[in-house]
């Protein structure tokens, strides 16, 4: 082999033990994290993966362990920030652990639906799967399909059917509207996402729960669609935000378009109207005001699945739930109601 040739192959793991002078499976064992290896060893083997820039041959991993090294993916609403967040965060925790994935997006079209994103993941021979931001629908059809791999669901709520990880969409809600309970707003409304949505449908209960709480009025939640121009026609139209002082809105480009129909309307934020957003868009602090929102931790909650994935493939019982706590981030866009 000419040595043009050797300077863009990539190194084997034959070639990590010729450089570290031992053999090609003592490499295999420090890899797989073999107890019965010395440290001297070890840390001999480690150092020439790092000075050959050796990565592990997905494949060969394949072969081996009888895995394809894949995970399956189904996505509700890829185009959303949440659902789009989450999805990359696995991905990044599924390659950092040698997995790679193959995606499916879900949406009402016969021909992209759960039935079908079964039967497309499972055909490459996933050797598990994973639903993002289900909604109650596509969930039901979830549960009739014939699936013989582990099955982690990306939902609130615990499922006595298979796994499930999420951010704690209930205390996310709870923190923003005891934030503007603590201001002294006492009418607050909620634009919702679809109420077919299980993330949408938590926090408009977590809302309804903390007001009925508190003794304070519930008045009908305001429906949107996720997006901007949901937000916007509530802000300009809706009757209903004549009566109160604080709006929490369930994701923040809601919020971003309510701030903007507000604007047009003659309310100002906060002087008039305090508004709340949910997710924290990387945008969300150079929106004007500076947007209060519920900052989700996508990275965690992608790290956390993997693990809880991985942890299944190898046969072992992890948890069956496991959820991560919001963050309230308080910015410019709430404030004391007017007197």
């Amino acid at each position: 082999m000419s040595d043009q040739s050797r300077a863009w192959q990539r190194p084997s793991i034959y070639d990590v033990a010729a450089h570290a002078g031992v053999s090609h499976m003592t490499v295999s064992r420090v890899l797989n994290g073999h107890p019965n290896i010395r440290d001297s060893t070890r840390e001999r083997v480690m150092q020439a993966i790092d000075e050959m820039n050796y990565t592990r041959s997905s494949i060969a991993r394949a072969l081996a362990t009888r895995k394809a090294m894949r995970i399956g993916v189904m996505v509700d609403g890829p185009v959303e920030y949440g659902p789009n967040s989450t999805l990359r965060a696995l991905e990044r925790a599924a390659r950092d652990s040698g997995y790679s994935v193959s995606a499916f997006s879900i949406s009402d079209d016969p021909d992209l639906g759960v039935d079908v994103g079964v039967a497309d993941l499972m055909s490459q021979g996933v050797d598990a799967l994973c639903v993002i931001a289900p909604r109650s629908s596509s969930l039901d059809t979830l549960r009739e399909q014939p699936i013989r791999v582990p099955v982690l669901v990306v939902k609130a709520d615990p499922d006595p059917e298979m796994m499930t990880v999420a951010v704690d969409q209930r205390a996310g809600a709870h923190a923003a509207v005891a934030h503007l309970v603590e201001l002294g707003h006492r009418e607050i409304l909620h634009i919702s996402g679809p109420l077919d949505w299980l993330d949408a449908r938590a926090r408009h209960t977590a809302w309804e729960e903390d007001l009925a709480d508190r003794g304070l009025t519930i008045r009908d939640a305001l429906v949107g669609d996720w997006t901007s121009d949901a937000g916007f026609a509530i802000g300009r139209d809706a009757p209903a935000i004549d009566d109160v002082t604080a709006v929490f809105a369930s994701n923040d480009q809601m919020a971003l378009g309510l701030i903007h129909g507000l604007s047009k309307r003659g309310l100002r934020v906060p002087e008039d109207i305090s508004v709340v957003g949910f997710d924290d868009l990387p945008d969300a602090r150079h929106f004007l005001p500076p947007l209060t929102t519920v900052r989700q931790d996508f990275a965690e909650l992608g790290r956390l699945g993997l693990e809880l994935l991985v942890s299944r493939i190898a046969g072992e019982e992890p948890a069956d739930s496991a959820m991560i706590l919001p963050e309230l981030i308080v910015r410019e866009s709430t404030a004391p109601p007017r007197a």
